[in-house]
């Protein structure tokens, strides 16, 4: 990596422990500053390392006493720098209220105190400066402003912030490094919150015309070089010097990857087009199935043959082809029972309810497919503004803050990394359905599994009621395994039939009743359940979670399917897009009130 930044004639780019400032974070800024000294007499302390350790009578002393604020120390380092780093944002008030430039250059690289607290990640030390008019985009010995620092050293909320109150997200460095090239060279975080704000990912640097891609793809930043794949990156562009022979080239790197994952990245239209196709594979597949069973081959080896073509070509859909395998079960399910029942069971007690249930069935699934999981959206204004609030109220956490969608995420909302979106009362993200289930669709996805449950019993009674119609069996005189032989020979694609209904009754049952099990009796989603311990509002034991949404069975069922009896009941119906906080209140029956 060395050699190919010699080469191409690029500004040396130092690590974080080779930035020149290091000498003063080793004595003015370490583990054991922000703590007080076990002596309690500082009345020896000079005003600097008074200043480091945040002892504001000793500061304000000298100050009265009549030392300038000005003055930088004899490494050209002021007061301000020295409270900024150390994040002593009392001492920053004192200090400029009695004079300070906000904006002093200091130390060997020419820094402001902003650039100090922007390395040094304090976001609330960065909020307070910019109040007092500290200029962000003054760049530092090395060519650098804030956002680029920030980019850096991988703080986000530092990053979001500056943006938001106005850097340009291209905004290049005196080398020609934009945020996101330093993001992509050197940490993963800010380059989603940078994708987000629509930065623009194939600008070239000034020296070698390097883009983000090629940054990454130097540093071996993989998942960086996933996003920007995602994010439509030019993988043909080409810097100054682009040698094919050499393996320290970035664009030959990049043509490796590339290489590796083809269906995807090089074919992804025909990709598409053949999942459209795909749409009605399942019927046929489970056709195939019964029929070549039912053929009247006596040799099982030419059904087998025939078999493991059909398995080939599943094997193959199944890996390119995703809408198959979500609509796969579904559909099996449905095409065999219109293939195989049809003809022979009564029209008015199998048919209409049959056709009754399909309809409810296609419906509730079409509605988990297609509807609004609870999709938390806001508009480029509204996450500045968002950003903005947070930080200056020192709330902008990242565990209330989605650095991807760039929203404060509302309370059992979750950032779904399938479908790069966050989620209101997120449950899972459901593969079958293609769709996250949350507070939008999770009544459509209840409903879709007890359909499908009740498909697959009409299913297992179409085939009981076949076999007892049309093969002749001996239950009673010959016994269970001698009834199977009988029924699997009757009709070998019907005895397939069963027993695929039989595996999918048994997943689709223990589902229901876990996914019944939580709304009901525990007044949780799924996600809740399996990390309730990183949520502060759930009380967790070995034995139990306590949940503050837990109004008991009858209520919890009436609120998820906001049942209403023509107006008989009133269920309690919360936008859970907009919900962000609950405050406990002992006097009311159920221990909580959202606010």
């Amino acid at each position: 990596m060395e050699e190919y930044e010699k080469e191409a004639g690029c500004v040396p780019i130092l690590h974080p422990e080779e930035i020149k400032p290091q000498s003063h974070y080793n004595h003015g800024y370490s583990e054991n500053v922000g703590r007080k000294s076990h002596v309690d007499d500082y009345s020896t302390w000079d005003i600097v390392k008074a200043t480091q350790y945040g002892i504001f009578e000793r500061c304000r002393e000298l100050v009265e006493a009549g030392y300038d604020v000005r003055q930088p120390d004899k490494e050209n380092v002021t007061l301000l720098h020295w409270a900024a780093i150390n994040n002593r944002i009392d001492l920053v008030k004192y200090y400029i209220s009695k004079g300070a430039i906000v904006d002093q250059l200091g130390g060997d690289l020419n820094s402001t105190p902003l650039h100090w607290a922007t390395r040094q990640g304090h976001l609330s030390m960065v909020v307070q400066l910019l109040k007092y008019g500290a200029d962000p985009s003054l760049i530092d010995g090395e060519g650098c402003s804030c956002v680029h620092l920030a980019a850096q050293f991988g703080h986000t909320s530092i990053v979001a912030y500056l943006i938001a109150k106005g850097q340009d997200v291209d905004m290049m460095d005196q080398n020609g490094m934009t945020p996101l090239m330093w993001a992509a060279y050197r940490t993963v975080d800010p380059t989603r919150l940078l994708l987000t704000f629509n930065v623009s990912v194939n600008l070239g640097d000034k020296y070698h015309k390097n883009t983000a891609l090629h940054w990454a793809v130097l540093a071996g930043n993989t998942t960086v070089i996933s996003l920007l794949l995602d994010a439509n990156a030019n993988v043909d562009a080409q810097n100054i010097k682009v040698t094919r022979s050499s393996q320290h080239d970035p664009l030959f790197l990049c043509v490796i990857i590339l290489s590796l994952s083809p269906f995807e990245l090089q074919l992804d239209s025909f990709t598409i087009m053949l999942q459209k196709v795909m749409l009605g594979t399942p019927f046929l597949v489970i056709w195939l199935v019964g029929f070549i069973a039912d053929l009247d081959i006596d040799s099982w080896l030419a059904k087998g043959i025939m078999y493991a073509g059909v398995w080939v070509a599943v094997q193959f859909l199944s890996k390119n082809c995703l809408r198959f395998l979500q609509t796969c079960t579904l559909k099996c399910l449905l095409s065999s029972i219109f293939l195989n029942l049809a003809a022979h069971l009564p029209f008015a007690t199998v048919h209409i309810p049959f056709l009754l249930n399909s309809m409810a069935l296609f419906y509730n699934f079409g509605k988990s497919w297609k509807s609004d999981p609870g999709i938390i959206k806001a508009s480029e204004e509204q996450k500045k503004k968002t950003i903005v609030e947070l930080a200056e109220t020192g709330s902008l956490d990242l565990s209330i803050f989605c650095s991807t969608c760039l929203i404060r995420k509302p309370i059992r909302s979750k950032h779904c990394a399938v479908c790069n979106r966050c989620i209101a009362k997120f449950d899972h993200h459901c593969p079958w359905v293609g769709n996250c289930v949350g507070s939008g669709n999770h009544r459509y996805f209840m409903g879709y599994l007890f359909f499908l449950l009740c498909m697959i019993c009409w299913m297992m009674y179409g085939c009981i009621s076949y076999w007892r119609i049309h093969c002749a069996t001996s239950y009673a005189k010959d016994g269970f395994w001698l009834y199977l032989t009988q029924i699997a020979s009757c009709s070998p694609w019907m005895f397939w039939m069963f027993l695929n209904s039989i595996f999918h009754f048994m997943w689709v049952a223990v589902l229901i009743m876990c996914q019944l099990y939580q709304i009901a009796g525990l007044g949780i989603t799924t996600n809740e359940r399996m990390n309730a311990r990183r949520y502060k509002h759930f009380k967790v034991t070995a034995t139990s979670i306590e949940s503050p949404f837990n109004h008991g069975c009858i209520r919890n069922l009436i609120d998820f399917f906001e049942i209403r009896c023509c107006g008989l009941i009133r269920p309690v119906t919360v936008d859970w897009t907009t919900q962000y906080t609950i405050e406990y209140d002992q006097t009311s029956g159920s221990g909580y009130q959202l606010v």
